[in-house]
């Protein structure tokens, strides 16, 4: 292995590890080897790293090169460790340690999981549960039936008595023996339900390798762009619990596509629903499953088929980060990417024998360019960016840390750009096979090397972040000249763009969206166009020709529709798509968005007086003006949330609840809806809604979307109509 290899791989290069866990004072390690799964045990000696050397008994000290965390203590049993980190506690010492025993393992052995293997290799199996209830606990909210599949090939359904049905399910995995477990929602439901009704009938859930029962963390966070989002996990020794649910909340952070992250609709968003797809509402499961018992069957596997095609579809990328950083994957899945950056480092610094720095305090950095130039619908639009800005400046003006003495913030960041993309070019000469005796097999091959690609992309975009964040290795001034980098690079693209003729809509840190010059009507135009453009640029920058459209309706920064050559819209930003938002409102937005698109303001008013009639009559369902809401700690505790709380009852923190605002003002659960909704709010909302598309609409808006007057000063006033607006 190279030097840059050992840094980003680690440096024990042992292929099929499957799983590594911790037992006492050993680790046992499964192993793949020609499918077959081989245990072995290492010893397991903790370790942590502190800035001064303490009187820990037991503890094995070494004193690194450098400075900073330079005094490395080793224990030989779990009590010591555990002793020590009491002792770092209470004396309110800096240290560096960490609970995981297997990370601690990892990073020091310089082993990772799943090397030599592609994201099919290793067995993976999907569980979904059907139930009479949501809630575990009442003894009649029995487990109907179980579907499970592999990808080995295996589909089926467990049924029976609920007793049965929990001893098959352990049976089963027992036997096909998977080193990954997925599900959707199987953090939240499946897994505690599973759990909850075995322990009902004394019956251990016991899925792991050892036979141990499935256990349940201390709650964690799952990292979503700059959000966190809460959950349990759930250990099964020997194996990955990977919630794909969270996976594709991952996945379409940078997208924000997905109108929500539940299974169908998620699978009939990215294609990979079945045509036939039975949909059943939870409260109808038990009536169907008594009346027409095959129906649910079939409902159940396509559940279990959607999953493992969306894991693999949105898995990948975490898969291959784990043959990079010593975590499991289901921490990789989970964790931040500059966590995962971080235990690259200190796994390469401490196998040179070098101190770890302490993190640089923080300082304000400056943001990169963003700026709305135009507002409205503007036609046609060319995207262009720069590839890996912030990453390729790094590159070529060689920022660095300045705490990376042994120098391997470049190096790692130049092997994973130059591995990044030869993965995207056999993945794209693998796509184009033609032969229909290959073309399976190439398919396959490009999606290894398009997940791996991806997995790269990861690590890359990270760099600068990481430079700016709570890291050992940070830079604040690093990060600065980063971002002051990419500032004068992007102002001498939108430069260069109107000095050619284009006229700029948006600039957003390292992407244009313009308008193209006279002539220039053609991708292949375009695409030379954005080159000429690119050649302006120092080298190792590269522009590049990012996506065009018909037309492009632009409102505010971050906000705006593009409406593709094929007729499909996109809808970009929180002031049009939320999921908070009501069902009403971005309907009104997306048939609002089609009449600008063609050129009819006039009937995007119509639309917009045609609901306000039917919500002052009282004509509108509850599912329209209902709205999803997340149960979260403040709902308890917040003074500005207590109708919230009210309406909540005693859901948990992290369910979902389904409200609407009564005509009191009050807060309810949709499913006791009494024809008692909160009309005037609701046209309000309306007129919010209108609000948002206000750039696009001018100086007409007023006059198209007149505000509702409060109905109870129509009716004091004695006025005899009830006429809504002006």
């Amino acid at each position: 292995m190279s030097g840059a290899d050992e840094i980003l791989f680690g440096s024990d290069p042992t292929p099929g590890i499957v799983a590594v866990e911790a037992a006492g004072d050993v680790v046992r390690l499964y192993q793949r080897v020609d499918g077959n799964i081989v245990t072995q045990t290492r010893p397991l000696r903790r370790w942590m790293l502190t800035t001064e050397r303490h009187p820990f008994d037991e503890a094995r000290w070494t004193q690194l090169e450098g400075e900073g965390f330079r005094w490395l203590a080793e224990f030989a049993s779990r009590d010591a460790y555990e002793s020590a980190r009491y002792f770092i506690r209470d004396a309110h010492a800096e240290s560096i340690s960490y609970p995981s025993a297997v990370r601690q393992y990892l990073i020091r052995s310089g082993q990772t999981l799943f090397k030599g293997m592609s994201f099919d290799d290793p067995i993976r199996m999907q569980i979904d549960i059907e139930t009479l209830g949501l809630n575990p606990e009442p003894a009649h909210n029995a487990v109907i039936m179980v579907a499970v599949s592999d990808n080995r090939g295996l589909e089926t359904i467990i049924e029976g008595d609920e007793s049965s049905i929990l001893k098959q399910l352990v049976a089963l995995v027992r036997e096909r023996d998977p080193d990954i477990i997925e599900g959707h929602n199987i953090y939240g439901f499946d897994l505690p339900y599973l759990a909850c009704r075995a322990k009902l009938h004394g019956i251990r859930l016991a899925l792991g390798r050892d036979g141990s029962e499935a256990a349940f963390g201390s709650q964690l966070n799952c990292m979503i762009g700059y959000f966190a989002r809460p959950y349990v996990p759930v250990h099964i020794e020997g194996r990955h619990v990977i919630d794909t649910m969270l996976a594709v909340q991952r996945f379409d952070v940078g997208r924000g596509e997905l109108s929500s992250h539940g299974l169908k609709t998620v699978a009939k968003a990215l294609g990979i629903s079945q045509e036939d797809r039975e949909v059943i509402p939870h409260n109808r499961i038990a009536h169907e499953w008594k009346h027409n018992p095959d129906r649910v069957r079939k409902y159940a596997l396509q559940d279990v088929r959607e999953t493992r095609s969306l894991a693999a579809l949105v898995c990948p990328p975490e898969f291959y980060l784990t043959q990079m950083v010593p975590d499991t994957y289901a921490r990789t899945a989970t964790s931040g990417t500059g966590e995962k950056i971080n235990y690259i480092f200190i796994r390469e610094y401490l196998r040179r024998g070098h101190a770890i720095p302490k993190p640089s305090p923080p300082k304000p950095l400056p943001g990169g360019y963003t700026e709305v130039r135009a507002t409205g619908v503007i036609r046609p639009i060319v995207k262009c960016d720069v590839e890996s800005l912030y990453p390729s400046l790094m590159l070529t003006r060689r920022i660095k840390p300045a705490s990376d003495t042994l120098n391997v913030f470049l190096p790692a960041l130049e092997e994973l750009t130059k591995r990044r993309f030869e993965a995207k070019r056999k993945a794209k000469e693998l796509l184009t096979a033609t032969e229909s005796e290959t073309a399976s097999q190439c398919k396959q091959e490009a999606a290894y090397w398009d997940g791996l690609q991806s997995s790269f992309k990861i690590l890359i975009n990270s760099f600068y972040g990481y430079l700016g964040g709570p890291f050992n290795f940070n830079d604040y001034d690093a990060a600065a000249q980063v971002t002051t980098g990419g500032q004068e690079i992007v102002k001498r693209i939108v430069a260069e763009l109107e000095r050619t003729g284009s006229r700029v809509v948006e600039i957003d840190t390292d992407g244009v969206y313009f308008q193209p010059p006279a002539g220039t009507e053609t991708e292949e135009a375009e695409i030379e166009y954005v080159d000429r453009v690119g050649r302006t640029l120092p080298e190792g920058i590269r522009l590049a020709h990012d996506g065009r459209y018909r037309a492009m309706i632009s409102l505010k920064m971050k906000n705006y529709v593009l409406e593709k050559y094929s007729g499909e819209k996109v809808f970009k930003g929180s002031a049009l798509r939320s999921r908070a938002d009501e069902a009403f409102g971005l309907d009104f937005i997306s048939r609002a968005a089609d009449f600008l698109l063609e050129g009819e303001p006039k009937k995007a008013a119509e639309l917009y007086r045609s609901i306000a009639r039917r919500i002052e009559s009282g004509a509108m369902r509850i599912d329209e003006f209902a709205r999803r809401e997340r149960v979260t700690e403040k709902t308890y505790t917040s003074s500005g949330k207590k109708r919230l709380a009210k309406a909540a009852g005693q859901s948990k923190v992290g369910d979902y609840i389904t409200i609407y605002q009564r005509a009191d003002g009050s807060i309810a659960l949709a499913k006791d809806y009494d024809n008692d909704e909160d009309r005037e709010y609701l046209l309000e909302k309306l007129y919010k809604f209108a609000l948002r598309l206000k750039e696009a609409f001018g100086d007409d808006f007023d006059a198209l979307f007149p505000r509702s007057k409060a109905r109870s000063r129509i009716e004091a006033a004695g006025q005899q109509s009830l006429e809504l607006f002006d």
